[in-house]
């Protein structure tokens, strides 16, 4: 008998053949993209700066009207004094979902730790949440590395760092830590490389749930800086660059001045800073900030050292980051 098959339908059966797989793998379901959007602000400073309600009224707004997930203030907001707390009020009357980290300078004025943290509606100053997948750990730098010590602190101490590995060992998905010091390279923590020791020995050992980036405050620098995989973002004060009673300059008014003694040893902003910031689970990392300029002279004009005059700036910058 002859044969049916000829090259010509031996071609259309292998075409066939190539649609039907292609069709098979298709229909597998991609993997989907995790996406989460968060308001930024730190270093606030209630009430060092005369218009600190505009600025603190600025962001709250602002994130009313771009709804992220969830908001949170990295440090340095308020203490809880009453005569504050019209201001504070501003941050607490937001509606939406909002956190707080606990910065060296909250405990001003004689308060006590346990205050403050009733005064935010906190259980403890470090703390775990969960936002679409992602994990967001909030560290406290304030720790004493002796028990006599004194004055503000920059450290993170033992039943925090055994806190820190018990949770990294168990949440699922990619990693965000906020603090008020900074952990990273450029920063003020006494033990800030053995803090990143325990975040990358995670990472070796559970990649699929990595540590990716660490936001903090307080240095009021703008910066940011990828160690060993892991980001290490500085977000700008809300509000000014402290240089220091050397720097003294009057850059608003004699009565202004009087009334709030703190701000001729700044390098104020003129306009609010906070920021936006979108991560995805592919590996992006979007910071929508914003830019301003001094009131008055910048620190270079004062002969303020330039010592990380490139973090130095009145601006949260825009950057798109990549985890490796």
């Amino acid at each position: 008998m002859k044969s049916l098959i000829t090259p010509h339908t031996r071609h259309s059966a292998a075409l066939l053949s190539l649609v039907l797989a292609m069709s098979f793998f298709s229909c597998e379901p991609e993997k989907e993209v995790q996406r989460v959007r968060f308001g930024l602000i730190s270093d606030v400073h209630l009430p060092t700066m005369h218009d600190s309600e505009v600025r603190i009224r600025a962001f709250v707004d602002s994130m009313e009207i771009a709804q992220p997930d969830f908001l949170i203030e990295l440090g340095d907001l308020v203490t809880p004094a009453p005569q504050y707390q019209s201001l504070y009020d501003i941050w607490d009357g937001y509606l939406g979902e909002k956190y707080s980290v606990i910065g060296n300078h909250e405990m001003d004025g004689g308060y006590g730790l346990e205050q403050v943290l009733e005064h935010r509606k906190l259980e403890r100053s470090y703390y775990h949440f969960e936002k679409n997948g992602f994990q967001f750990l909030v560290l406290d730098g304030n720790d004493k590395r002796t028990p006599d010590e004194k004055g503000y602190r920059n450290y993170i101490g033992a039943e925090q760092q055994a806190w820190l590995r018990e949770t990294l060992s168990r949440v699922q998905g990619p990693v965000v830590i906020f603090s008020h010091q900074s952990i990273g390279p450029l920063g003020a923590m006494h033990n800030g490389e053995e803090i990143r020791q325990i975040l990358e020995t995670h990472n070796a050992s559970s990649p699929e749930s990595p540590v990716i980036a660490c936001f903090n405050g307080h240095l009021h620098y703008d910066d940011a800086r990828q160690v060993n995989g892991i980001w290490y973002v500085h977000v700008n004060s809300a509000a000014y660059f402290w240089m220091g009673e050397e720097y003294e300059h009057i850059r608003y008014s004699e009565e202004v001045d009087e009334g709030f003694r703190w701000i001729k040893y700044t390098a104020p902003y003129r306009d609010p800073l906070f920021a936006v910031v979108e991560i995805s689970s592919d590996g992006e990392i979007i910071i929508h900030g914003k830019q301003s300029e001094y009131v008055g002279p910048s620190p270079w004009d004062l002969g303020f050292p330039e010592t990380d005059r490139e973090a130095i700036r009145p601006a949260i910058s825009d950057r798109v980051l990549h985890v490796k």
